[in-house]
Protein backbone atom coordinates (compact mmCIF):
# COMPACT_ATOMS: atom_id res chain seq x y z
CA UNK A 1 0.00 0.00 0.00
CA UNK A 2 1.25 3.46 -0.85
CA UNK A 3 0.41 6.86 0.63
CA UNK A 4 1.23 8.57 -2.68
CA UNK A 5 -2.04 9.32 -4.50
CA UNK A 6 -0.63 9.39 -8.02
CA UNK A 7 1.34 6.20 -7.51
CA UNK A 8 -1.67 4.37 -6.06
CA UNK A 9 -3.67 5.03 -9.23
CA UNK A 10 -0.82 4.53 -11.70
CA UNK A 11 -1.58 1.54 -13.93
CA UNK A 12 1.48 1.89 -16.15
CA UNK A 13 2.60 -1.47 -17.51
CA UNK A 14 -0.62 -3.20 -16.52
CA UNK A 15 -2.91 -5.03 -18.94
CA UNK A 16 -6.69 -4.72 -18.62
CA UNK A 17 -9.41 -6.65 -20.45
CA UNK A 18 -12.69 -4.75 -20.79
CA UNK A 19 -15.63 -6.66 -22.25
CA UNK A 20 -18.16 -4.54 -24.09
CA UNK A 21 -15.60 -1.76 -23.91
CA UNK A 22 -16.21 -0.02 -27.23
CA UNK A 23 -19.21 2.08 -26.26
CA UNK A 24 -21.17 3.54 -23.36
CA UNK A 25 -19.99 2.71 -19.86
CA UNK A 26 -17.44 0.26 -21.22
CA UNK A 27 -15.74 2.88 -23.38
CA UNK A 28 -15.59 5.30 -20.45
CA UNK A 29 -13.94 2.57 -18.38
CA UNK A 30 -11.50 1.69 -21.16
CA UNK A 31 -10.59 5.35 -21.60
CA UNK A 32 -10.06 6.02 -17.91
CA UNK A 33 -7.88 2.96 -17.33
CA UNK A 34 -5.83 3.86 -20.40
CA UNK A 35 -5.39 7.42 -19.15
CA UNK A 36 -3.79 5.93 -16.04
CA UNK A 37 -1.32 4.00 -18.17
CA UNK A 38 -2.89 0.58 -18.71
CA UNK A 39 -2.83 -1.27 -22.00
CA UNK A 40 -6.47 -2.04 -22.79
CA UNK A 41 -7.73 -5.07 -24.65
CA UNK A 42 -11.32 -4.34 -25.63
CA UNK A 43 -13.45 -7.40 -26.29
CA UNK A 44 -16.44 -6.27 -28.31
CA UNK A 45 -18.48 -7.18 -31.38
CA UNK A 46 -18.43 -3.55 -32.55
CA UNK A 47 -16.89 -3.59 -36.06
CA UNK A 48 -14.82 -0.53 -35.10
CA UNK A 49 -13.37 -2.15 -31.98
CA UNK A 50 -9.83 -2.21 -33.38
CA UNK A 51 -9.76 1.48 -34.24
CA UNK A 52 -11.46 2.44 -30.97
CA UNK A 53 -8.94 0.47 -28.91
CA UNK A 54 -5.92 1.73 -30.81
CA UNK A 55 -7.10 5.28 -30.21
CA UNK A 56 -6.64 4.74 -26.47
CA UNK A 57 -2.87 4.49 -26.84
CA UNK A 58 -0.48 2.38 -24.74
CA UNK A 59 -0.52 -0.35 -27.39
CA UNK A 60 -4.19 -1.06 -26.73
CA UNK A 61 -6.06 -3.26 -29.18
CA UNK A 62 -9.42 -4.88 -29.77
CA UNK A 63 -10.67 -8.42 -30.22
CA UNK A 64 -13.99 -9.64 -31.59
CA UNK A 65 -14.96 -12.64 -29.45
CA UNK A 66 -18.22 -14.52 -28.97
CA UNK A 67 -18.41 -14.03 -25.21
CA UNK A 68 -20.90 -16.90 -24.90
CA UNK A 69 -18.45 -19.45 -26.31
CA UNK A 70 -16.33 -21.24 -23.71
CA UNK A 71 -13.54 -22.26 -26.08
CA UNK A 72 -13.43 -18.85 -27.79
CA UNK A 73 -13.17 -16.98 -24.49
CA UNK A 74 -10.43 -19.21 -23.08
CA UNK A 75 -8.48 -19.04 -26.36
CA UNK A 76 -8.74 -15.24 -26.45
CA UNK A 77 -7.61 -14.85 -22.85
CA UNK A 78 -4.70 -17.25 -23.35
CA UNK A 79 -3.72 -15.26 -26.44
CA UNK A 80 -3.84 -11.99 -24.49
CA UNK A 81 -1.75 -13.44 -21.67
CA UNK A 82 0.73 -14.92 -24.12
CA UNK A 83 1.21 -11.71 -26.09
CA UNK A 84 1.46 -9.44 -23.05
CA UNK A 85 2.98 -11.73 -20.44
CA UNK A 86 0.34 -10.72 -17.90
CA UNK A 87 -3.29 -9.85 -17.23
CA UNK A 88 -3.77 -7.52 -14.28
CA UNK A 89 -7.35 -6.32 -14.57
CA UNK A 90 -10.58 -7.82 -15.86
CA UNK A 91 -13.69 -5.67 -16.23
CA UNK A 92 -16.81 -7.69 -16.97
CA UNK A 93 -18.99 -5.04 -18.55
CA UNK A 94 -20.78 -6.60 -21.52
CA UNK A 95 -24.51 -7.04 -20.97
CA UNK A 96 -28.02 -6.90 -22.40
CA UNK A 97 -31.38 -5.99 -20.88
CA UNK A 98 -34.52 -7.25 -22.62
CA UNK A 99 -37.57 -5.33 -21.42
CA UNK A 100 -40.57 -7.59 -20.82
CA UNK A 101 -42.95 -8.51 -18.05
CA UNK A 102 -42.51 -11.95 -16.50
CA UNK A 103 -45.62 -13.20 -18.29
CA UNK A 104 -44.26 -12.10 -21.67
CA UNK A 105 -40.53 -12.83 -21.54
CA UNK A 106 -39.54 -15.71 -23.81
CA UNK A 107 -37.26 -18.54 -22.75
CA UNK A 108 -34.96 -17.46 -25.56
CA UNK A 109 -34.69 -13.97 -24.08
CA UNK A 110 -34.04 -15.44 -20.63
CA UNK A 111 -31.29 -17.73 -21.91
CA UNK A 112 -29.67 -15.02 -24.02
CA UNK A 113 -29.57 -12.64 -21.06
CA UNK A 114 -27.93 -15.18 -18.79
CA UNK A 115 -25.49 -16.22 -21.51
CA UNK A 116 -24.19 -12.69 -21.94
CA UNK A 117 -24.65 -11.17 -18.48
CA UNK A 118 -23.64 -14.09 -16.25
CA UNK A 119 -22.12 -16.93 -18.26
CA UNK A 120 -19.72 -14.60 -20.09
CA UNK A 121 -18.67 -12.97 -16.81
CA UNK A 122 -17.90 -16.39 -15.39
CA UNK A 123 -16.01 -17.55 -18.49
CA UNK A 124 -13.78 -14.47 -18.52
CA UNK A 125 -13.21 -14.65 -14.77
CA UNK A 126 -12.32 -18.33 -14.97
CA UNK A 127 -9.98 -17.85 -17.92
CA UNK A 128 -8.20 -14.78 -16.54
CA UNK A 129 -8.19 -16.09 -12.99
CA UNK A 130 -5.91 -18.95 -13.95
CA UNK A 131 -3.32 -16.49 -15.21
CA UNK A 132 -3.77 -14.13 -12.27
CA UNK A 133 -3.29 -16.96 -9.78
CA UNK A 134 0.02 -17.75 -11.45
CA UNK A 135 1.21 -14.19 -10.82
CA UNK A 136 -0.43 -13.90 -7.38
CA UNK A 137 -2.16 -10.67 -8.39
CA UNK A 138 -5.34 -9.54 -10.07
CA UNK A 139 -8.32 -7.22 -10.01
CA UNK A 140 -11.71 -8.43 -11.23
CA UNK A 141 -14.49 -5.85 -11.43
CA UNK A 142 -17.88 -6.93 -12.73
CA UNK A 143 -20.75 -4.61 -13.60
CA UNK A 144 -23.92 -5.67 -11.84
CA UNK A 145 -26.86 -3.32 -11.29
CA UNK A 146 -29.02 -1.54 -8.76
CA UNK A 147 -31.69 -3.85 -10.20
CA UNK A 148 -29.81 -6.81 -8.73
CA UNK A 149 -30.77 -5.77 -5.20
CA UNK A 150 -34.20 -4.16 -5.69
CA UNK A 151 -37.06 -5.22 -7.94
CA UNK A 152 -37.42 -3.48 -11.29
CA UNK A 153 -40.57 -4.10 -13.28
CA UNK A 154 -40.04 -5.48 -16.77
CA UNK A 155 -36.45 -6.56 -16.09
CA UNK A 156 -36.85 -10.05 -14.63
CA UNK A 157 -34.08 -11.73 -16.64
CA UNK A 158 -31.75 -8.77 -16.23
CA UNK A 159 -32.22 -8.50 -12.47
CA UNK A 160 -31.78 -12.24 -11.94
CA UNK A 161 -28.63 -12.38 -14.06
CA UNK A 162 -27.06 -9.39 -12.33
CA UNK A 163 -27.86 -10.83 -8.90
CA UNK A 164 -25.96 -13.88 -10.08
CA UNK A 165 -22.98 -11.70 -10.98
CA UNK A 166 -22.85 -10.38 -7.41
CA UNK A 167 -23.08 -13.87 -5.92
CA UNK A 168 -20.44 -15.20 -8.29
CA UNK A 169 -18.04 -12.40 -7.42
CA UNK A 170 -18.33 -13.13 -3.72
CA UNK A 171 -17.27 -16.73 -4.32
CA UNK A 172 -14.35 -15.59 -6.47
CA UNK A 173 -13.33 -13.20 -3.69
CA UNK A 174 -13.32 -16.07 -1.21
CA UNK A 175 -11.51 -18.58 -3.39
CA UNK A 176 -8.97 -16.27 -4.99
CA UNK A 177 -8.31 -13.73 -2.26
CA UNK A 178 -5.45 -15.87 -0.90
CA UNK A 179 -3.84 -15.57 -4.35
CA UNK A 180 -3.71 -11.78 -4.30
CA UNK A 181 -6.84 -11.39 -6.41
CA UNK A 182 -9.78 -9.19 -5.49
CA UNK A 183 -13.24 -9.57 -7.02
CA UNK A 184 -15.85 -6.86 -6.64
CA UNK A 185 -19.00 -5.65 -8.34
CA UNK A 186 -20.42 -2.24 -9.15
CA UNK A 187 -24.19 -1.71 -9.22
CA UNK A 188 -25.21 1.52 -10.94
CA UNK A 189 -28.63 3.05 -11.25
CA UNK A 190 -29.73 4.17 -14.71
CA UNK A 191 -26.77 5.74 -16.51
CA UNK A 192 -26.95 8.35 -19.26
CA UNK A 193 -25.88 6.14 -22.14
CA UNK A 194 -27.66 6.00 -25.48
CA UNK A 195 -29.57 2.94 -24.31
CA UNK A 196 -30.34 4.46 -20.91
CA UNK A 197 -31.74 7.61 -22.45
CA UNK A 198 -33.88 5.61 -24.87
CA UNK A 199 -35.33 3.20 -22.30
CA UNK A 200 -35.94 5.88 -19.66
CA UNK A 201 -37.17 8.71 -21.85
CA UNK A 202 -40.22 10.84 -21.09
CA UNK A 203 -42.53 10.40 -18.11
CA UNK A 204 -41.03 7.02 -17.24
CA UNK A 205 -37.62 8.59 -16.67
CA UNK A 206 -39.05 11.57 -14.80
CA UNK A 207 -40.88 9.25 -12.40
CA UNK A 208 -37.77 7.15 -11.81
CA UNK A 209 -35.50 10.14 -11.19
CA UNK A 210 -38.01 11.40 -8.63
CA UNK A 211 -37.22 8.31 -6.54
CA UNK A 212 -33.48 9.07 -6.49
CA UNK A 213 -32.56 11.40 -3.60
CA UNK A 214 -29.95 13.28 -5.66
CA UNK A 215 -32.53 13.68 -8.43
CA UNK A 216 -30.59 12.48 -11.45
CA UNK A 217 -29.23 9.48 -13.33
CA UNK A 218 -25.57 8.53 -13.37
CA UNK A 219 -22.88 9.55 -15.84
CA UNK A 220 -20.52 7.08 -17.48
CA UNK A 221 -17.47 8.79 -15.99
CA UNK A 222 -18.82 8.26 -12.47
CA UNK A 223 -18.92 4.52 -13.06
CA UNK A 224 -15.49 4.58 -14.67
CA UNK A 225 -13.99 6.38 -11.66
CA UNK A 226 -15.32 3.63 -9.39
CA UNK A 227 -13.79 0.96 -11.61
CA UNK A 228 -10.47 2.77 -11.54
CA UNK A 229 -10.50 2.83 -7.76
CA UNK A 230 -11.25 -0.88 -7.45
CA UNK A 231 -8.58 -1.65 -10.05
CA UNK A 232 -5.94 0.40 -8.26
CA UNK A 233 -3.43 -0.29 -5.52
CA UNK A 234 -5.57 1.88 -3.23
CA UNK A 235 -8.31 -0.78 -3.09
CA UNK A 236 -6.25 -3.82 -2.16
CA UNK A 237 -8.32 -4.62 0.94
CA UNK A 238 -11.70 -4.30 -0.78
CA UNK A 239 -12.78 -7.79 -1.77
CA UNK A 240 -16.19 -9.38 -2.33
CA UNK A 241 -18.02 -6.07 -2.12
CA UNK A 242 -20.85 -4.63 -4.20
CA UNK A 243 -20.50 -0.88 -4.66
CA UNK A 244 -23.93 0.62 -5.27
CA UNK A 245 -23.87 3.88 -7.25
CA UNK A 246 -27.49 4.97 -7.27
CA UNK A 247 -27.75 8.43 -5.76
CA UNK A 248 -29.40 6.98 -2.67
CA UNK A 249 -32.26 5.13 -4.42
CA UNK A 250 -31.82 1.97 -2.36
CA UNK A 251 -31.61 3.67 1.05
CA UNK A 252 -35.37 4.22 1.11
Amino acid sequence: MTSNFAKAYDLSGQVAIVTGGAQGIGLAISTMLAEQGARIVIVDQNPQVGDIAEGLGNGSYGLAVDVRDDAAVHAAVDEIAGENGRIDILVNNVGIAPIALATDLTVGQWDATFAINLRAAFLFAQATGKHMIGRNYGRIISLASQAAIVALEGHIAYTASKAGVIAMSKVLALEWGPHGITANTISPTVVNTAMGREVWAGEKGIAFRAKIPVGRFGEVEEIAHAVLYLASAAAGLINGENLVIDGGYTVV
